[in-house]
């Protein structure tokens, strides 16, 4: 026994010792395809980060960086005490919540309807059909819903004035305006969420299914006892990751949909941030505004991550 132990530990050795190290030049083949990565992230991910220095400064562009005047913290105590702020932030987490909770809820019960349908070239056919809007830009759909959601002539308001009523600004009313956007964006995204349920779902030993059938249980059951509780570790990932992204309420959907007449329920800190930087030159306090934002959302992103490794035992590092 003593002999053949030190046999394999003699083995063990020679092979860490014959272990090649990692050749930068038989490997270079390699490196050369993730150079375009990494010069994609270091340009327009972390050079961009050194204008994070506006934030702090009375920034002017005729002067630059440098020639700008200091301030400090001027702009976070103006972005505290500005009037709109305190609405934009509740628009952005009640849209984002909405999104998060309605985005998690579409794809799971449609995944466990799609998991029961036996025709094969049924359940691929509408798989495929809900997956397609997730590669449609913003700027094709938000056209689409401009002419749909048109008061005069859309597809929508005609309907409602066949059945006697009235025509409905959609977008210009902004109790509307926030249904549209949930609704519109778990349309759009719900086909993709549902890939991860269903693989989930390929995961669940069939026995178990049997197993059930020969006890009595009808497919509801089946369902509620076997399909659900599978599903509830991947929900709770889900879930807890999308914590990180309650501050991003969807930039490209609401800047495509919105006009000044929803300001007050549909303006997110992205749009807000967009209108003051860009259109009215205040880049100082729009960055300040983003950084903000940043911060929060990093804060976030570390707690989700934290629980999502208490509660599902997920981590990524």
């Amino acid at each position: 026994m003593k002999e053949h132990i030190l046999v394999m530990q003699n083995r063990h050795k020679r092979l860490i010792r014959t272990k090649q190290p990692w050749n930068m030049q038989r490997n270079w083949s390699l490196h050369l395809m993730l150079m375009p990565a990494v010069l994609l992230a270091l340009v327009f991910q972390y050079i961009p980060m050194g204008g994070i220095i506006i934030a702090f400064q009375d920034f002017k562009p005729y002067l630059g960086f440098s020639g700008s005047k200091w301030v400090g913290g001027d702009n976070f105590r103006y972005l505290f005490l500005y009037p709109d702020v305190g609405q934009v932030i509740w628009n952005t987490l009640v849209i984002a919540s909405f999104k998060i909770v309605a985005g998690l809820i579409a794809p799971l019960l449609f995944s466990i309807l799609l998991n029961e349908v036996r025709l094969m070239a049924f359940k691929r056919i509408s798989q495929t059909l809900v997956y397609l809007p997730h590669f449609l830009s913003w700027v094709i759909l938000g056209g689409i819903l401009l002419d749909i959601l048109s008061p005069q002539g859309g597809m929508l308001n005609q309907f409602v004035v066949a059945l006697g009523g009235d025509p409905i600004f959609f977008l210009g009313d902004g109790t509307w305006f926030r249904i549209i956007l949930i609704v519109s964006d778990v349309w759009k995204e719900f086909g993709f969420g549902t890939i991860v349920f269903l693989a989930s779902l390929a995961g669940v030993n069939p026995a178990l299914y049997e197993a059930a059938e020969v006890d009595g249980a009808n497919r509801f059951k089946q369902t509620l006892h076997i399909t659900l509780p599978a599903l509830m570790p991947i929900t709770i990932v889900l879930m807890t990751l999308s914590i990180g992204n309650i501050l991003n309420a969807g930039f490209d959907q609401v800047f495509n949909l919105y006009n000044p007449l929803v300001y007050d329920k549909g303006d997110i800190i992205d749009t807000f941030v967009y209108r003051l930087g860009i259109l009215n030159g205040k880049m100082s306090f729009a960055t300040a505004v983003g950084l903000f934002k940043s911060v929060v959302a990093t804060i976030l992103i570390v707690i989700s991550y934290r629980l999502a490794y208490k509660l599902a035992n997920y981590r990524v590092f």
